[in-house]
């Protein structure tokens, strides 16, 4: 007699593994462990920053089914079934996204570390705010250390984001 014990019982959310930049990827023995532990070892995608891995810096943000969350602190199995997008997947070297584009034109990083997060959350809120204030976005970024004080540069990157592509499209 065969047992389950042990063993996940098959669901149709999990059967259907994870979306990642919009291809289809099964965790395996990867999805045991944080969500950015299968980005980064299982699936090649060094975007999304290893930083405090208490959710405090933003440096490991992602967009699950378009809403930042910190990957540092989501288990792999919880995205089952979701979309998640990374740095890697929101434009290309020869097509960059307008937020992307933004941050070049307007120097708003220095070191990258925090970068793709911040990218990340200010697509998602120019998505629900297409003429932000700069208050507005600073608000809307305070769950992102940026260790090299651009705060002053990430705003107008994500204001001119805004002004370029009305928003977060």
């Amino acid at each position: 007699m065969q047992t389950n014990a042990g063993r996940r019982p098959e669901t149709a959310e999990s059967a259907t593994g994870i979306i990642v930049n919009g291809e289809r990827h099964e965790p395996g023995p990867a999805g045991s462990g944080t969500l950015l532990a299968l980005l980064r070892s299982g699936l090649g995608l060094t975007g999304a920053k290893p930083g405090c891995g208490e959710g405090e810096c933003g440096s490991c943000t992602v967009l699950l089914d378009g809403r930042p969350v910190t990957s540092c602190l989501m288990l792999a199995l919880q995205a089952e079934g979701k979309e998640v997008t990374t740095i890697e997947g929101l434009g290309t070297e020869d097509d960059l996204h307008p937020v992307q584009q933004a941050f070049i034109d307007e120097q708003g990083f220095q070191c990258g570390f925090c970068t793709p997060g911040v990218i990340l959350s200010a697509k998602a809120f120019l998505e629900t705010n297409a003429d932000p204030t700069p208050a507005q976005v600073a608000t809307a970024l305070t769950g992102h250390i940026c260790r090299c004080g651009a705060y002053p540069h990430i705003v107008r990157s994500v204001i001119h984001a805004a002004h370029q592509n009305g928003g977060g499209s």
